[in-house]
C-alpha cells in the first residue's frame, strides 16, 4: 500500500537526532548566551566611561577604572571558557549525531534489497554517507548557536537602542525587512545550487570509482585517454556548478554587504546630526556605534548561517532521500526462525518480473520441487531465469506472483536472517572483502576459531596454497583480491560456505571463468561442498553437471525439459542441443 501522507519538512525529521543530547545542547546554548551578554556589557561601559568624562573628568578615577576593568575582565573570563566549550563540545555534540546519522543510513542500506542497489550509482550512495553528512555536522553545531546568538544580539540591541533614540533606532531597523527579503531570494537559488553541487559531487565519486575498480580493463585495452576525457567532462561539469554555486553565494554577499554599509553610514551622518543637535550624549553616540557595529556583525552571522543551513539542509534532504528508500523485502510480522531444515525447495506457480520498463516476466508460472538432498542442475540460454531463480529462494527479490516453501514453510513467514543463514551461495564473480584470507574466510561463521577455518579450508582444497602464500592465512588479499588468481579466490569463496556449513547450497556458474586446471580442482571442491545438501547449480559448462540428480532445462517458454543426463540426451531436445554445441565449441578449441 502506497503512503499517500505528507512527509515532514527535513528540519521536523532532524530534530529527533538531537534528543540524546538534549544536555549538551542545553549547555551549549547557555554558553553562546554567556557570550552574547558579555558581547552587550561592553558597548555599556564605553557609554559611561564616555559620559562621565565629558560631564565630570575628575569622576574618572583609578578606582572606577579599576572597577569597570575588573568587571569586564571577569565577563572575558566567562566568554573565554563559554566560546571554549561551544567551540569544543558544541562540535563533539554535532560529530555525535553525525556519527548516529551515518549509522542509521548504513543500517537502511544493508537492508535495502538488490533492486536499489542495480539503480543507485555506488558513488552517489558514498557522497551522502560521507560528504553530505560533514556539511551536516557544522549545521547541527553552529544552526541553533548562531541563530541565539545572532537573535539576541538584534533583540538585545533594539531594545538598547530605542531607550537612545526612537528615531534613529526605527531609520537603522528599517533596512532589516530588506536584508529578510534578499535572504529568503538568495535561499532559494543557494539551495539549488547546493543540490546540484551535491549531485556532482556524487558523479564524480561514481566515475572516479568506475574508473578506478576497472583499472585493469581500461589498460588492457590502452583507453586512459578515453577515461580521461571523460572524467574532464564530468570535471569541468563539476566545475560549472560549484563556479554557479560561487556566484551566487557572492551575489548574496555582496548584496548583504551593501546594505551593511548603508546601515553604518546612515548611522554615522543620522547619529552624528542627532548628537550636534543634543538630541543623543557623545556616550549615547559611542555605544550607538559600537551597538550598530554589534548588530551588523549579527546580520553578517545571519548571512554566514544562510550558507551552513543551505549546505546543510541539502545534506539532511539528501540524507532522507535514502532513508525514504522503501525496504522491498522485509520480515513479516510474524516471521519466525527455521528449526532443523531438511531442504525440500518447492516453487508453487511462481511469477517474477523486474521493475523496469517493459514489466516483462523473467518467470512465469514455474511450479517445481527440489527433494532435499537433491542435486538439481539448471541449464539453459542467457536470460531464460536461471538466476534469478535461485535469488528468488533467499529473498534477494521477492515473487511477483506465487509462493516458494522451504520444508513446506513460506519463506516470507521466514525470518530473513534465519532463511539466509541456512543458503549458501557461490558465485562465479567472487567477492573478497580488503583484508587477510583468513577474515575472508571466516566471513561464513563471525568468531570462528581459527582451527575451524583451517579444516573449512582444507575441505575446500585451498588449504596448500594458503599456507604457500607469504604470510599463510595473515597474508593481504588486496583490494577485492586482486592478489589471488580466479582458482584460488574461488576455493576460499568455498571455504567461506563450508565453514558457513548450511544445508541449501546454491552454485551460479561457479566455474565458467575459471581455467581448465582450476576448473577441476575447483569442482572437486564444489562436489564436497554439495555432498549432503541441497543444491542447486547453475551450469555454463555442462559437462560438470552430468552427474546432477535431475536437470532442469530452462527456456524463455520456462521449463522445457527435466530429467538425468542420459534422459535428456535420449530425448534429443533442447539440452541435446545445448550438449552438443558446448562439445562442439570444446573440439574447436
Amino acid at each position: 500500500m502506497i503512503n499517500t501522507a505528507p512527509k515532514r519538512s527535513p528540519i521536523r525529521r532532524f530534530l529527533p537526532y538531537y534528543r540524546p543530547y538534549l544536555n549538551w545542547l542545553a549547555l551549549d546554548l547557555l554558553c553562546a548566551l554567556l557570550t552574547t551578554g558579555c558581547a552587550l556589557a561592553f558597548p555599556l561601559i564605553v557609554r559611561e566611561i564616555t559620559d562621565r568624562s565629558i560631564n565630570d573628568m575628575s569622576s574618572i578615577t583609578l578606582q572606577l577604572l579599576m572597577t569597570f576593568g575588573g568587571i569586564y575582565l571577569g565577563l572575558m573570563i566567562v566568554e573565554a571558557l563559554a566560546a571554549y566549550y561551544m567551540q569544543a563540545q558544541g562540535h563533539i555534540m554535532a560529530a555525535k549525531i553525525e556519527t548516529d546519522m551515518r549509522r542509521d543510513m548504513f543500517g537502511h542500506l544493508q537492508q535495502l534489497s538488490f533492486s536499489y542497489f542495480s539503480n543507485t550509482k555506488v558513488g552517489q550512495i558514498m557522497s551522502r554517507i560521507t560528504t553530505d553528512l560533514f556539511d551536516v555536522t557544522e549545521f547541527a553545531h553552529h544552526g541553533p548557536e548562531e541563530l541565539t546568538i545572532a537573535g539576541v544580539k538584534i533583540v538585545a540591541s533594539f531594545v538598547i537602542l530605542m531607550t537612545v533614540s526612537v528615531p534613529l533606532t526605527l531609520i537603522i531597523f528599517a533596512l532589516l525587512p530588506v536584508i529578510l527579503l534578499l535572504t529568503v531570494h538568495f535561499n532559494k537559488r543557494l539551495r539549488a545550487a547546493f543540490r546540484a553541487y551535491r549531485h556532482q559531487v556524487g558523479e564524480i565519486n561514481s566515475q572516479t570509482e568506475d574508473a578506478l575498480l576497472g583499472i585493469r580493463v581500461v589498460q588492457s585495452f590502452a583507453n586512459e585517454e578515453l577515461e580521461e576525457e571523460k572524467f574532464s567532462r564530468g570535471n569541468n561539469t563539476f566545475l560549472f556548478v560549484k563556479a554557479k554555486q560561487y556566484r551566487t553565494m557572492a551575489a548574496f554577499s555582496a548584496s548583504s554587504g551593501f546594505l551593511n554599509g548603508l546601515m553604518n553610514v546612515t548611522v554615522v551622518i543620522v547619529g552624528a546630526w542627532f548628537l550636534s543637535r543634543g538630541r543623543i550624549s557623545t556616550g549615547d553616540y559611542a555605544s550607538y556605534l559600537l551597538y550598530v557595529n554589534m548588530l551588523l556583525v549579527s546580520i553578517r552571522q545571519l548571512v554566514h548561517f544562510t550558507e551552513i543551513f543551505q549546505r546543510g539542509i541539502t545534506g539532511v534532504e539528501r540524507f532522507f532521500s535514502i532513508m525514504d528508500a522503501p525496504l522491498d523485502i522485509r520480515d513479516n510480522t510474524n516471521a519466525k526462525a527455521l528449526g532443523t531444515v531438511k531442504g525440500e525447495i518447492k516453487f508453487d506457480n511462481v511469477s517474477f518480473s523486474y521493475n523496469d520498463a517493459d514489466g516483462r516476466n523473467v518467470l512465469s508460472d514455474m511450479t517445481l520441487t527440489v527433494s532435499a538432498g537433491q542435486n538439481v542442475a539448471l541449464v539453459g540460454p542467457s536470460g531464460s531465469g536461471k538466476t534469478t531463480l535461485c535469488n528468488l529462494i533467499p529473498r534477494f527479490y521477492d515473487v511477483t506472483r506465487g509462493r516458494i516453501f522451504i520444508d513446506g514453510e513460506d519463506i516470507k513467514n521466514i525470518a530473513l536472517h534465519s532463511l539466509r543463514s541456512n543458503i549458501g551461495t557461490v558465485q562465479q564473480d567472487v567477492y573478497l572483502f580488503s583484508g587477510s584470507v583468513l577474515e575472508n574466510i571466516a566471513y561464513g561463521r563471525p568468531g570462528a576459531s581459527q582451527e575451524d577455518v583451517i579444516a573449512a579450508s582444507k575441505k575446500a582444497g585451498a588449504h596448500d596454497f594458503i599456507s604457500a602464500l607469504p604470510e599463510g592465512y595473515d597474508t593481504y588479499v588486496g583490494e577485492r583480491g586482486v592478489k589471488l588468481s580466479g582458482g584460488q579466490k574461488q576455493r576460499i569463496s568455498i571455504a567461506r560456505v563450508f565453514l558457513k556449513n548450511p544445508p541449501i547450497l546454491l552454485l551460479d556458474e561457479a566455474t565458467s571463468a575459471l581455467d581448465n586446471e582450476s576448473e577441476r580442482l575447483v569442482q572437486e571442491s564444489l562436489e564436497g561442498l554439495a555432498r549432503g545438501r541441497t543444491t542447486l547449480t547453475i551450469a555454463h559448462r555442462l559437462t560438470t553437471i552430468r552427474g546432477a540428480d535431475v536437470i532442469w532445462v530452462l527456456t524463455e517458454k520456462g521449463l522445457e525439459e527435466h530429467g538425468t543426463h542420459e534422459e535428456l540426451m535420449e530425448k534429443q531436445g533442447v539440452y541435446h542441443h545445448l550438449y552438443e554445441m558446448y562439445q562442439g565449441n570444446r573440439t574447436m578449441e
